[in-house]
């Protein structure tokens, strides 16, 4: 089973955000989730068709013979990448820290089961 992938590293938001759009589109096909996507207003949303629209490009280059209506999500990874740290002062001479997060985002897929 041919499968193609694609990555995206330090990606400066935080996982959570990207986890929750990325669970939405897994086992779609390719060209549904670019076009759902394209009309999220998040900021994760744009960062992960990126990735889907690597994923298939690097798919058809290995395999220029497919159908782009028969390629679907397989899987989707979104890890945490480094921290950034800063601290913001508050009351009484104490410091609070701010967390800055980022991301790897990891993008699997493949042709439907049975097509060529």
């Amino acid at each position: 089973m041919e499968t193609a992938t694609a990555k995206a590293k330090f990606i400066r938001i935080s996982p959570f955000k990207v986890r929750r759009i990325a669970n939405e589109i897994v086992g779609k096909d390719v060209l549904s989730a670019e076009s759902y996507l394209s009309v999220l207003p998040n900021k994760g949303a744009g960062y992960l068709k990126k990735v889907v629209h690597s994923a298939r490009t690097n798919f058809i280059n290995k395999n220029p013979n497919t159908d782009e209506e028969n390629l679907i999500i397989k899987k989707i990874l979104v890890d945490s990448g480094p921290t950034l740290k800063r601290y913001h002062p508050i009351a009484r001479g104490r410091a609070q820290s701010i967390l800055k997060r980022s991301s790897h985002i990891y993008v699997e897929i493949m042709a439907r089961e049975g097509v060529k």
